[in-house]
């Protein structure tokens, strides 16, 4: 009875129209978020990412510098299913694990000896879901 009310009084083309208006609104903040903070984006949409927020090269000694990389909870999960790493581990040794195969990649992909001795990775968390690699 009472959905055949909202039909003859055309309530119900008004919720219809307003659930689809408030589903556009909700689309567009989710864009601007996307795009002021794409990390709040994918954390939302519970997705992996991964982010190098800074490049840092020594002057004086280009086999030296760092990345400054951040992620969220997901791409920790994504890492631990692909091999990087346990659910107790912490997160800047997974995220480790897997820039040395990401570099020890690149390197083979150019060619490049992967067995040479180009320093160490340091990895000093600064917090929560961000770490200094170096």
């Amino acid at each position: 009875m009472k959905n055949f009310i909202k039909k003859l009084t055309g309530q119900d083309k008004v919720e219809a129209k307003l659930a689809e208006d408030v589903a556009q609104v909700e689309a567009e903040k989710m864009e601007l978020l996307k795009q002021r903070d794409p990390k709040d984006y994918h954390t939302r949409k519970k997705e992996p990412w991964v982010n190098v927020i800074d490049i840092k090269v020594n002057e004086e000694n280009v086999r030296n510098g760092f990345f400054e990389l951040d992620w969220n909870e997901y791409f920790i999960a994504q890492l631990v299913e692909a091999g990087y790493g346990v659910e107790n581990d912490p997160e800047e040794e997974i995220v480790d694990r897997w820039f040395r195969d990401i570099v020890h990649n690149m390197l083979e992909a150019d060619g490049e000896d992967t067995s040479r001795g180009a320093g160490y990775i340091n990895v000093v968390p600064i917090s929560k879901g961000k770490s200094e690699v170096s």
